[in-house]
């Protein structure tokens, strides 16, 4: 016995007009779904930005009210040596962290990547990233000092440098703090290399192979033009992590010997902090948030009209 098979009507059609009207509605409430991420970003982040900018122009204790001076704060700053020392040590940290750890760890994607053992390769140098920027202070602070681990293994093999005050004068003190942060840096820097690598299609590889390009020739003319995008991520993230460096410098050296080794992420906190100028320490955080953000601007522009003019 054969069933008549059911036969679906399709559901009415809503009205065109209907449609249009629930869409403007729609439109309408749209914004206010977003109130209160934008409440959260407002009070987190832009309140207190203008409160600095506003303190900054202050000479304010902490405790009693905030007394207007104008730009004596940021006078102050561009006319006090120590500061001057400090704007110098953050350059060089820019300079030395957007080479050393950007340069090993390309060095590290490349030589590993497409090994058997290429993983594991790594993962000696990625295991520093999982620990903090204390963590690395106190380690190579060990290292460093005069009779630490790195003096007692060069007097122990006879060279010279036994008792060298690693982190006693600048601008030397720095650098050996650039190489300890390097240390955590490079593995991470080989990671994302690394993603770049991968991303890289194979067969325009394989060609090139074909044609003879091999060993450094390969990596110059058809692997390292693929990186641009990846390597311009490696070096911006490097220019703002080294101009708010404070953490392993801190615990390295507290800015010391004198002011030698200070970075204007520490001088802020020292002016804040330690000696209550909370003014001047709002000057020192708007000028490094102002070079922070600039010098990011800056790049990514260049590196954006770099990249449309070929």
């Amino acid at each position: 016995m054969t069933s008549t098979p059911t036969i679906e009507r399709p559901a009415p059609v809503k009205n065109r007009a209907s449609k249009q009207q629930s869409a403007r509605t729609g439109a309408r409430s749209a914004p206010l779904f977003g109130l209160p991420a934008a409440a959260v970003v407002a009070l987190l982040l832009y309140l207190p930005f203008l409160w600095t900018t506003y303190v900054s122009f202050t000479d304010y204790d902490g405790l009693a009210s905030p007394v207007w001076s104008g730009l004596a704060n940021y006078k102050a700053m561009f006319s006090d040596p120590d500061l001057i020392g400090a704007l110098v040590n953050t350059l060089l940290w820019v300079v030395g962290m957007v080479t050393l750890p950007v340069i090993l760890g390309l060095l590290i994607a490349v030589l590993t990547y497409g090994h058997r053992w290429g993983s594991w390769l790594r993962l000696p140098f990625l295991l520093p990233y999982a620990i903090s920027g204390v963590a690395v202070g106190v380690i190579w602070g060990f290292v460093l000092q005069p009779d630490g681990a790195l003096g007692q293994a060069l007097g122990y093999f006879g060279l010279p440098g036994a008792h060298t005050g690693w982190l006693q004068a600048g601008p030397g003190n720095t650098l050996m703090m650039i190489v300890a942060v390097t240390w955590q840096a490079a593995g991470v820097n080989a990671l994302l290399f690394v993603i770049g690598l991968q991303s890289i299609p194979a067969e325009p590889l394989e060609a090139a192979r074909l044609d003879g390009a091999d060993g450094f020739r390969l990596f110059l003319h058809h692997l390292w033009p693929q990186l641009r995008p990846i390597t311009t991520v490696v070096i911006g993230l490097s220019i703002v992590g080294s101009l708010k460096t404070f953490d392993v410098v801190w615990v390295m050296t507290q800015g010391g010997p004198g002011t030698s080794s200070e970075t204007l992420a520490l001088s802020m906190y020292k002016e804040t902090f330690v000696l209550n100028d909370y003014g001047q320490g709002a000057a020192i955080a708007l000028f490094l948030s102002l070079v922070t953000f600039a010098a990011s601007i800056l790049y990514l522009r260049y590196q954006l009209a770099d990249g449309d003019s070929r």
